[in-house]
């Protein structure tokens, strides 16, 4: 099995540091920048280790971006995976937006270890050479994707869509905004949840306050609000790790935008196929007209020649041998085109297959954990407000 043979299973990879650095860009301006420390060992030892392969080397986001853009133009049918967000979204209020704040980069660092490990795990992604010189070598090959990328942004209407990828097209856009949403309630439920905890430690000081002016009561007071403030001060290491779980969510709202990239790249297949059609259509209309000489459309060169008279039968031979030429041509490439949109959908709906069931998996898993999370949180909630019964009872 392919599955079996990835790199990921062969190679243990990790982006173990993020590290701070200041340095000169393009532009040659002064400019702050985090790099992420990429570790890869072998599993097996069986692979030995040739001069030029490093087993540690530092990389920035922006080379990341452009692994990313090669895989996605070199791997059109391909669902590629996403890279974490530049800068934070979806934020409440305690976290910071700063894209150099230190929680960030953390969660940015697990980030992009995860887009190595997707990469290394997929049958078809983990054999790509360039991905290989990535990981092991200082300076892998540049590759400028702009033009390509460039064109998937163009607007162009395709007359005979594909129904599949218009639907999927459709659900990337659904389940887009579903996670979204998702994302945006549970931002406003930290938010509260914050609040709510951090004001259990007035409870604290209240009690704290209390305690020092009975005698009999004074310890069992004393202590509840020792137990109020451990309360409110657990809710910081709660939602960061909650946090953990809104990255994984925040990554299947960016495989939405991947998923929309396939559906374009056919698109802009099939645009292409359906503009060689016409061409090729057209040519061979000219070609009829020149050889009966009717003209069946209105063209400035209909009229030139009722104008200025007839061509000599020796220029009209020479243009329909162009002409015919030109149509053998395009029948090939229309033909090769064809084969080529086949090939493109098979691929591509096998890796979207593969996809789905990678997306079902996870989004339950996390949703699992995201739910396992917050009855431990509750059961804290009791074991406090527990601890706090038996101190009154002791009064």
């Amino acid at each position: 099995r392919a599955h079996d043979n990835c790199l990921a299973k062969k190679m243990e990879i990790t982006v173990s540091e993020a590290e701070k650095r200041t340095g000169r860009n393009a532009m040659n301006i002064q400019e702050t920048y985090t790099a992420y420390l990429i570790e890869t060992r072998w599993v097996m030892r069986a692979h030995s280790q040739s001069m030029w392969m490093l087993d540690s080397l530092w990389r920035r986001y922006s080379e990341f971006e452009l692994l990313r853009n090669y895989l996605s133009v070199t791997y059109p049918h391909i669902v590629v995976p996403p890279l974490p967000e530049k800068r934070a979204d979806f934020v409440w209020h305690k976290l910071s937006a700063d894209n150099m704040d230190p929680d960030f980069v953390e969660r940015r660092r697990i980030g992009l270890e995860n887009f190595l490990l997707r990469v290394a795990s997929h049958p078809v992604l983990c054999q790509d050479k360039i991905f290989y010189s990535f990981l092991t070598q200082l300076f892998f090959p540049f590759f400028q994707a702009d033009s390509r990328l460039k064109a998937l942004n163009a607007t162009f209407r395709v007359k005979n869509p594909d129904k599949r990828f218009t639907e999927l097209k459709h659900y990337s856009d659904e389940l887009q905004s579903v996670i979204s949403h998702l994302l945006r309630v549970r931002a406003r439920v930290a938010d509260r949840l914050y609040g709510v905890y951090k004001v259990h430690g007035n409870y604290g000081r209240v009690f704290s306050e209390w305690s020092a002016i009975e005698k009999e009561m004074g310890d069992g007071l004393q202590s509840a609000g020792h137990h109020m403030d451990v309360y409110a001060a657990s809710i910081d290491d709660i939602l960061e790790e909650e946090e953990h779980y809104a990255d994984q969510l925040k990554e299947y709202l960016f495989y939405a935008e991947a998923l929309r990239a396939v559906c374009r790249k056919h698109e802009l297949m099939q645009y292409d196929l359906e503009m060689a059609a016409q061409d090729l259509t057209s040519k061979k209309q000219q070609c009829e007209e020149l050889a009966t000489g009717t003209v069946r459309t209105f063209s400035l060169k209909g009229m030139t020649s009722k104008l200025f008279g007839q061509e000599t039968p020796e220029q009209r031979e020479a243009k329909i041998k162009v002409l015919e030429e030109q149509i053998q041509e395009g029948e090939e490439q229309l033909k090769s085109k064809n084969l080529e949109g086949r090939d493109f959908v098979k691929s591509a709906w096998a890796d979207i297959e593969r996809f789905k069931e990678q997306k079902n998996h996870d989004l339950k898993e996390a949703l699992i954990s995201y739910a396992v999370m917050q009855i431990s949180m509750c059961k804290k909630g009791i074991q406090v407000w527990t601890n706090a019964k038996e101190c009154f009872s002791k009064m």
